[in-house]
């Protein structure tokens, strides 16, 4: 099956995305997200007010229940909050239906997962350039291979997921949130299926991908080796933004969590 031939999307004629020249790529106001109701009820998010600037590494940490999943769900456009607003890459997200938010997602929005989500039938370059495929745009080979040079892949492009390791398909991972050149691209525990050494690995790419190519780089971990290859670390609990650091080192960010443990 091969996936490198473009194709026409009636959809992405319906909404186009604003131009961004706000220096914040992605901005919370306000948010606030419940689920549930009455006795019940779970308060996920608190009037969450952040703002990540273009060209930056964040880290999001915090204890278990803090919303971090919440945070970047709301963030990223896959899940719509109660109330305040989320703009990324200059649109408000609330005045989007539900084809405006895929689209958006899928043309400004990169997404790096614990689970790398390949496709195991696809090879390396046919996985890595599915989201052009669906938002409908021409698949550039200079692109593909430049985007798999970045990431150390280049001659594994004809490779299935099943060779590769671990690593690997977590460079995969990343060459394909990549390859749309994303305003920013979202990742969620991605070193947690990986042994130390692939994680350092894993995470010096990401930071070289916002240092070389000015990526903005939104994480979520629960590691803080993995947080301090961030320029600032955010740390939630209770659904409230609770402290921050820049500059931050493995030592540091553990003392932190450690205090928040008694938020």
């Amino acid at each position: 099956m091969n996936l490198r031939s473009g194709c026409a999307g009636d959809e992405r004629e319906q909404w186009r995305p604003k131009v961004n020249n706000s220096p914040w790529v992605v901005r919370l106001d306000g948010v606030r997200k419940t689920y549930g109701k009455g006795a019940g009820a779970v308060h996920a998010l608190r009037d969450l007010s952040l703002a990540f600037a273009r060209g930056s590494f964040t880290a999001v940490m915090g204890p278990s229940g803090a919303g971090k999943s919440t945070f970047l769900h709301c963030a990223a456009g896959l899940d719509r909050p109660d109330a305040g607003s989320v703009v990324l890459s200059g649109t408000d997200l609330s005045t989007l239906d539900e084809v405006g938010l895929t689209i958006l997602r899928r043309e400004r929005v990169g997404f790096v997962f614990q689970a790398y989500n390949l496709l195991s039938a696809l090879s390396v370059a046919d996985n890595v350039t599915v989201p052009l495929m669906l938002a409908g745009r021409r698949i550039d080979p200079a692109r593909l291979h430049e985007v798999l040079g970045q990431v150390g892949l280049a001659e594994q492009m004809n490779r299935r997921p099943a060779e590769l390791s671990g690593g690997q398909q977590q460079r995969v991972a990343i060459a394909r949130a990549l390859v749309a050149r994303p305003e920013v691209v979202f990742a969620d525990e991605p070193t947690g299926a990986l042994d130390t050494r692939t994680a350092r690995q894993v995470l010096g790419l990401l930071r070289e991908v916002v240092d070389r190519l000015g990526q903005t780089v939104v994480m979520v971990t629960h590691d803080p080796v993995a947080a301090s290859y961030a320029h600032r670390v955010v740390f939630l609990a209770d659904g409230r933004h609770a402290e921050e650091m820049t500059h931050p080192t493995p030592e540091r960010v553990a003392e932190q969590m450690t205090k928040l443990g008694e938020w």
